[in-house]
């Protein structure tokens, strides 16, 4: 029987790019709120050391899919014989900031390094996650967290179990064009978590260029800004392309998601501080 594995999204509550690295990347602060908006995953182990992927993701060629990356690495980390098929049930938009690719990965190696008995730690499992891609430590932590460096020296954070309405307008933006935007904005470091409070500047730096490449990211913000009883000022989370406003209450949201026009797409999620990647 395979073993099936919930596999969270993200959002970015702020997004601060603070310089560029040597190594292409960038260095940040934000803040990753978890949310209760899963893709599945199912693992059936192989005995013949094959990995392939069985079901999902159809439109990814396989040896591009970060999924089976995160397979392979494990496998040629620590020189299993083992193998695995692996199936995905898809939820979470592609492309819109919201981790799905990349938490995928992280549970695929949480699930493996379990089911294979391969025995990493955390840190191990953290540092083959940084390989395939700078939001993968994140899922492998398990935490709403403060992030820094590229996105991975993470402190967990005790969170509002707020709700929140998120929205995809369905178009595909390049994280590349973003990052080589001119618009693309920096913000200086605003020093530790314990200087975090509400009136931290909740901009994401990626903004202005992601609307220069697609503005009817601007359209929902606006549309978002009509919504009643919400908390704080509509944002984008990653590189985009998707939105997000908070509330209190889920009532609120889900009268704001039937609100939605029909050319978007949307969701209402609950914030997790913890996923429930470690519950089996």
């Amino acid at each position: 029987m395979p073993n099936t594995w919930l596999s969270p999204a993200k959002i970015n509550l702020f997004l601060h790019i603070n310089s560029k690295r040597k190594d292409g990347y960038h260095n940040l602060q934000s803040i990753f709120q978890l949310l209760d908006y899963y893709d599945e995953l199912s693992f059936n182990i192989r005995q013949d050391g094959m990995i392939s992927r069985t079901n999902g993701n159809e439109n990814i060629p396989q040896d591009q899919d970060l999924i089976i990356k995160a397979a392979n690495a494990l496998q040629q980390a620590t020189c299993t014989n083992l193998g695995v098929d692996i199936s995905v049930i898809k939820n979470i938009p592609a492309g819109g900031g919201l981790g799905g690719g990349s938490s995928n990965a992280a549970t695929t190696l949480i699930a493996l390094n379990q089911l294979w008995n391969t025995q990493y730690s955390k840190q191990q499992l953290s540092e083959i996650g940084l390989t395939l891609g700078a939001d993968v430590p994140i899922f492998i932590a398990g935490h709403s967290s403060w992030a820094e460096g590229v996105g991975e020296v993470l402190t967990p954070m005790q969170l509002p179990k707020h709700y929140f309405l998120v929205v995809s307008i369905n178009k595909h933006i390049s994280t590349r064009e973003i990052f080589l935007h001119k618009a693309l904005t920096m913000t200086q470091q605003i020093g530790k978590m314990s200087d975090f409070s509400e009136l931290i500047n909740p901009h994401n730096d990626c903004l202005e260029a992601a609307i220069d490449l697609e503005g009817e990211i601007l359209d929902a913000l606006t549309h978002l800004k009509s919504s009643e009883n919400y908390l704080y000022q509509p944002r984008m989370t990653g590189t985009g392309n998707c939105v997000f406003v908070e509330f209190k209450h889920e009532k609120d949201a889900l009268v704001a998601l039937d609100n939605l026009p029909k050319h978007w797409s949307g969701f209402v999620a609950q914030a997790l501080n913890t996923s429930p990647i470690f519950d089996h």
